[in-house]
């Protein structure tokens, strides 16, 4: 595997992981926090599980990958979870 190969794999995986982390805690905080029905808490938790499938699937040092996962979650966030909101308290 070329190395533009595995950094585009790489990306592509940071990019669905983030995806799956996010997708599936959200549906399953709209299930808990939102009273939506069970299905939401199904699909995301289903999702949830594939996120943590997913880190295997690198092809790259699976130490080294997990840990730039923390940054590119971070980053991902800021540029998609943050809508300028105040957070959440209760």
């Amino acid at each position: 595997m070329s190395t533009t190969t595995i950094a585009i794999t790489s990306i592509g995986l940071f990019l669905l992981a983030a995806l799956a982390e996010i997708g599936g805690g959200y549906l399953v905080w709209l299930w808990i926090r939102q009273k939506k029905r069970l299905i939401f808490g199904i699909v995301g938790g289903i999702i949830l599980f594939t996120y943590g499938i997913i880190p295997t699937l690198q092809p790259s040092n699976f130490g080294r990958v997990y840990a730039a996962y923390g940054g590119f979650f971070y980053y991902f966030f800021n540029i998609m979870g943050n809508d300028g909101r105040q957070k959440e308290t209760r």
